[in-house]
């Protein structure tokens, strides 16, 4: 079985060819890198994940985490490669240096956090995990808390949650009901339940820092009356070393269709013991605050999909190039040798699926690293602010169409080995169980259609969505070749179609039930999905033809050759399905909205 996570010389084209990452040396930030140091880490990302985390992958499948007597039991090689993680930086790349980061870009940081996912999606989940529970810290903490837990999280001696989900509750966060009530000693009693928090127990940290939703007495209604709390599992004495427990207790572990590595887990507050939590920020902004580490989760969540589809489709490919099965369709002699079902134009067709579905995906989450790349460090202000209304729009659609194609491409890296792809001795089975997870996760892909539809397209008058055509224009102006032509204007038929869908469903939402509209927001979702996969595709259609004549060795020509040949199916097989989201659209269909309960 092949050792490749992900293609390097797909990730190099992406970042440097498509995104010229390499330009991001000449803000003041990152001004002490160059190409080699982003290649170097790269490189030590991959060596890393493929012998720390996915020698253990299978195993950590077959040999999920236990509850025993109160405690989790889990394979030590998750420890030892989160400790690796931890002890080469990768907690704390994009970190300042003044706090032992390495102030590494968002671009970067992804593509190496990806061949850690493709690895092994389960034990990268926890480093993960803490990444983004400590920038919640950074961000919104006070210098206490930032002192206290910051130094902690970002050595990896502490590991990071978010609490979000309660059981009777799920997604609709307006309805929890964890209650925080405030002491003279200026910490808050936390009380209540939360459910399918990944890693709110494990043995791996000497403390984890849970990152709490709940109400204070009092508060308002709804989610404005939300608070954001720190809750250790141990308390912490001055100099930030754990003491005693605090009142979190594990509930029970959940068992999972996959992703089995990382723990999720039911957490009790304040049953068995007082709870200690500590506000971050102002009272009542507490959803405001967590969205900051919902939204990089989100992207998280469309890149781990991508990065997984991709890992099927590496295993599939090599095994059709092995696997020999019958004979060409021309060949009559039933004696012939028999050839490698790469041969068969129908093995190809799913391989062809899986490269767009991977290589865009991925192409997608890149351009989001690179928005915050742009939206945090761009020397002009204006920059700045237009990457992160670019990124808020496109949030909902980085976390989205990966996690609906990424296992998409993994079926099919099951259908490509057929019966063997659909047994435990080969690895394809586990990618589709893995990736299963991702379009439930970090808010299901119906909330971010409605998320899409119902408010992103008209935040700030729809100036995203502006942005967003003027930033298609630029590619398709650049489509020169016959080819690249062609596509560019299929996407650009499809973008105008689309655009009047949108002016139509806006009038919708203003005039009319915006039940109605809202009803067939998956519709929308697929449609601006494909077409945002399209324009990557476009881009990387242009940059393999700007390079193909100057291609010297047959290694690079096939590669730029590939990129155009699966362009062309995405053009060809996979934009026109949106032609019936847009019929739905367009007449409002109510098909859905209509049918009864009592029907079913």
């Amino acid at each position: 079985m092949t050792d490749t996570l992900i293609d390097r010389r797909d990730l190099a084209f992406q970042l440097y060819e498509v995104l010229d990452t390499e330009n991001l040396t000449t803000r003041e930030r990152f001004s002490e890198h160059n190409r080699d140091t982003f290649d170097a880490v790269i490189e030590t990302a991959d060596k890393m994940a493929r012998e720390k985390f996915a020698t253990h992958n299978s195993a950590a499948d077959k040999d999920e985490p236990k509850f025993v007597n109160g405690q989790v039991e889990m394979l030590p090689q998750v420890k030892e490669a989160f400790d690796a993680y931890a002890q080469a930086g990768f907690i704390a790349g994009r970190y300042d240096y003044e706090l032992g980061g390495m102030q590494l870009p968002e671009s970067v940081m992804a593509a190496c956090n990806g061949f850690f996912t493709a690895a092994n999606p389960g034990t990268a989940g926890y480093p993960f995990l803490t990444t983004a529970a400590a920038n919640l810290i950074r961000v919104f903490g006070n210098e206490q808390q930032k002192t206290t837990f910051l130094p902690n999280m970002l050595s990896g001696r502490f590991s990071g949650t978010m609490a979000l989900t309660e059981p009777h509750a799920g997604s609709s966060l307006a309805d929890i009901r964890t209650s925080a009530s405030p002491t003279d000693e200026g910490h808050y009693l936390i009380k209540g339940a939360k459910i399918y928090i990944s890693g709110g127990e494990q043995s791996i940290t000497d403390n984890i820092v849970h990152m709490v939703l709940a109400k204070i007495k009092g508060a308002p209604a709804g989610v404005k009356g939300i608070s954001l709390f720190i809750v250790p599992k141990f308390l912490v004495d001055g100099e930030g070393n754990p003491t005693e427990r605090n009142g979190v207790s594990l509930a029970g572990l959940i068992h999972k269709l996959g992703y089995r590595g990382t723990t999720s887990t039911a957490l009790s507050f304040g049953d068995d013991a007082p709870c200690h939590g500590y506000l971050v920020g102002e009272p009542h902004q507490g959803l405001k605050y967590m969205f900051q580490m919902m939204n990089e989760a989100r992207v998280g969540v469309g890149f781990g999909a991508a990065v997984i589809g991709y890992r099927g489709y590496m295993h599939s490919l090599e095994y059709a190039k092995d696997r020999l099965q019958g004979r060409r369709a021309s060949e009559k002699n039933p004696e012939s040798p028999q050839v490698p079902i790469i041969d068969h134009a129908d093995v190809r067709r799913m391989l062809l699926a899986q490269k767009a579905y991977s290589e865009g995906g991925l192409a997608l989450c890149l351009y989001g690293a690179r928005l915050m790349d742009d939206q945090h460090t761009h020397p002009d202000e204006q920059k700045r602010q237009e990457a992160g209304k670019l990124l808020d729009l496109l949030t909902p659609v980085i976390k989205a169409w990966p996690s609906e194609y990424g296992p998409k491409a993994n079926d099919l890296a099951i259908q490509v080995y057929g019966g063997a792809g659909y047994t435990r001795e080969y690895p394809v089975e586990q990618c589709w169980r893995d990736n299963r997870l991702n379009p439930i996760h970090e808010g299901t892909n119906g909330i971010q259609a409605m998320d899409l539809l119902g408010r992103k397209i008209w935040q700030d008058q729809s100036h995203g969505l502006q942005l967003l055509m003027q930033e298609m224009q630029v590619d398709l102006q650049a489509a020169t070749t016959d080819r690249c032509q062609q596509w560019a204007l299929s996407l650009s038929e499809t973008l105008q179609q689309a655009v009047k869908v949108t002016q139509s469903l806006g009038k919708s939402l203003m005039e009319g039930d915006p039940g109605k509209t809202l009803a067939n927001a998956s519709c929308y979702l697929h449609l601006f999905g494909h077409i945002m996969v399209a324009w990557m595709w476009l881009r990387q259609a242009n940059a393999a033809s700007h390079a193909l004549g100057s291609a010297n060795t047959d290694d690079e020509r096939n590669f730029y050759q590939g990129k155009l040949q699966a362009a062309q199916y995405f053009f060809h097989w996979e934009l026109p399905t949106v032609a019936q989201d847009l019929v739905l659209l367009r007449n409002q269909d109510d098909t859905c909205l209509n049918m009864k309960s009592e029907w079913f």
